[in-house]
């Protein structure tokens, strides 16, 4: 079974329902989570939180009724709940010296490869400098077509995003069961569970608070993403003081567990993507690929196709045949302009300041 003994990068998924009751916010709930976070940030474990709350929040200060609210109103509660909400997280990691970093997304930012790109450069940069990213849906912006629509499927896409190894949902239910055992006493929960089947999918239920807009069905549906890319997704009951450490403890909840690492994954899904074009390189160049360095401008000497940024493009060697496919960081106008070139020169013929690699390590399969 999956546990967090080894875990290297952990997304942690908190619902409104948790954070949030009578409009007020938990506070003392919070910073227990607090206290979980630095436990894991002092074992040097990565953790991201994608928290819900602003709506919920909003409502309250805003005195919105606690019921289904129109889509401006639901916007109109996040503008005014997302400040509260940053605050309030800012204001319970800062005793342990953890700055808080709010990203804001919607689904087009996962469905579009650029910003999909965009969206893990800035949180891998905020990681690298010891920040905790919490991460909501834009609600103030989100319509029905483009929002995520539940935190449980943004947390998988969040995990995918940033080769996360383990998925934490803290929720009002301690796992996944055979029947909802609100209404079926005989329902048994899972321990584990190695692989998603049809039974498995047809187990899950609907939402049941009126806060909440992911039931278990959203649930399992985070699972089949989050453990296809390689990251193992836990269940539990979330309200009780410091749930993490309480999942350590051995406290119920149901695993699904990841047959690959995230990495492996990765490289699996850049592999099956069909390049846009190709950019050759120099003897140098294919050496330090192949010690696993990334892709400078300064070894590239052509350029092939027509690609935007974020596109799959080959690694060709000096003889033509393909080392690997890697997600490009520039155009192919732009990569024409800066090939051959050192990385401290792409400023002034680009115009601007660039990234270094034109194919970072992570985003290429050798």
């Amino acid at each position: 079974m999956a546990t967090l003994s080894d875990a290297r990068r952990v997304v942690i998924k908190i619902g409104s329902a948790l954070l949030v009751k009578q409009g007020a916010l938990r506070a003392a709930w919070l910073v227990g989570l607090a206290e979980d976070v630095a436990m894991l940030r002092a074992r040097g474990v990565d953790v991201v939180l994608v928290s819900s709350g602003s709506i919920a929040l909003g409502r309250g200060a805003l005195g919105l009724p606690n019921t289904a609210l129109a889509l401006e109103q639901s916007q109109a509660a996040a503008a005014v709940g997302q400040i509260r909400l940053a605050r309030a997280y800012e204001e319970a990691l800062a005793p342990h010296g953890i700055t808080a970093a709010q990203v804001l997304v919607t689904l087009e930012d996962s469905a579009d490869r650029r910003r999909y790109l965009n969206s893990r450069a800035t949180m891998e940069q905020l990681l690298s400098l010891g920040a905790v990213p919490i991460v909501n849906e834009n609600d103030t912006v989100a319509t029905d077509e483009i929002r995520f629509g539940d935190n449980d499927r943004l947390a998988a896409q969040v995990a995918v995003t940033i080769g996360a190894d383990r998925l934490i949902l803290l929720s009002d239910v301690d796992g996944l069961y055979t029947a909802n055992p609100s209404i079926d006493p005989s329902a048994t929960r899972f321990d584990m569970v190695d692989a998603i089947t049809p039974a498995i999918e047809a187990m899950a239920g609907d939402p049941t608070s009126s806060l909440s807009k992911g039931g278990m069905k959203t649930k399992v549906m985070a699972a089949k993403t989050a453990t296809s890319a390689g990251c193992a997704m836990a269940i539990t009951e979330g309200s009780v003081m410091r749930p993490v450490s309480a999942l350590e403890a051995g406290a119920n909840a149901t695993w699904f567990t990841a047959q690959i690492d995230p990495h492996t994954a990765r490289k699996a899904w850049i592999f099956a993507m069909k390049p846009r074009g190709a950019v050759r390189l120099d003897a140098g160049a294919a050496k330090a690929l192949a010690e696993g360095k990334s892709l400078l401008p300064a070894g590239v000497t052509e350029v092939i196709g027509s690609f935007g940024r974020g596109d799959s493009i080959a690694i060709e060697a000096p003889d033509a045949h393909i080392l690997g496919y890697g997600l490009t960081r520039y155009t192919s106008q732009e990569a024409e302009a800066i090939k051959g070139h050192r990385s401290g020169e792409i400023e002034a013929i680009l115009g601007y300041v660039g990234r270094a690699a034109l194919i970072h390590r992570d985003d290429m399969a050798i």
